[in-house]
């Protein structure tokens, strides 16, 4: 398959999935496909993008509908389908009493890499993310940018196809955050990855190859920035999300200026 082929080949693929819990509908009737590169799940709080990417890792099962990734059917082969993705979720699962070479060793080893192999991606990643100077040091002494550098370094230690970041960026300062953006979309031109980025935050979707738009479990729009903002008639992604969405921004004229 040469490169133009293997950039339109479809690495993730939604068709008709639905998610409840209870009475309420968490993902409701939600299709795509994803080829390579740089994806925005943009969605405020409780818009279901969490149950997608639990959906997504297998965590849980969708009510029906089906869910692919790279060809293999998550309901079928979910270990296999597994193989191919990386994670890094909007909580933190490092042990912080490990050392930073113990936690990425440790997912190694649970994803069937040898001594030798987890060694030498290790120092690839830690190096590529300016971190080859803390292998050693536990991962509690490390600021919350650090941390959240060592998950995506344990996350990219399989080579996976896809890289799924849940709300990565909460709690981080503006240059963390911002590296992490810039570094993650690196990785996309470099590595051929396809990534799936969730966020509420309007300015991480902004350069995306296409913002998928979620409300209230369903998907509104899938398409570039500029062809959300056309749609909608609006002259920012902000306003688009809002009018998609159904918001309004607030009523700030009360406030005294300073």
């Amino acid at each position: 398959m040469n490169e133009k082929n293997s950039l339109s080949e479809t690495i993730i693929s939604l068709q008709k999935v639905y998610k409840s819990y209870g009475k309420v509908k968490a993902l409701n009737d939600v299709s795509f496909e994803l080829q390579h590169g740089f994806y925005a799940l943009l969605g405020s709080n409780g818009a279901g993008k969490s149950t997608l990417f639990q959906l997504l890792t297998g965590l849980f099962v969708p009510d029906s509908g089906s869910i692919e990734i790279v060809g293999i059917d998550l309901s079928r082969q979910l270990t296999k389908a597994l193989a191919h993705i990386g994670v890094v979720f909007q909580q933190s699962a490092l042990d912080l009493g490990l050392t930073v070479q113990a936690n990425l060793s440790f997912h190694g080893r649970l994803h069937g890499l040898s001594t030798h192999e987890i060694k030498e991606r290790s120092a690839i990643e830690l190096e590529r993310l300016g971190m080859q100077d803390t292998a050693k040091k536990a991962c509690k002494t490390l600021s919350g940018g650090n941390r959240r550098k060592v998950e995506l370094a344990r996350a990219l230690l399989t080579e996976p196809k896809v890289l799924l970041m849940d709300e990565a960026t909460v709690g981080l300062d503006p240059a963390s955050r911002d590296l992490l953006l810039n570094y993650v979309q690196q990785l996309c031109t470099e590595r051929k990855i396809t990534t799936l980025w969730a966020t509420h935050l309007i300015d991480e979707a902004e350069n995306a190859k296409q913002v998928l738009v979620l409300n209230k479990g369903k998907l509104l729009a899938q398409a570039t920035s500029r062809e959300l903002q056309d749609r909608t008639q609006t002259d920012s992604l902000l306003n688009a999300f809002l009018q998609l969405s159904d918001q309004k921004l607030p009523d700030t004229s009360h406030i005294q200026q300073i």
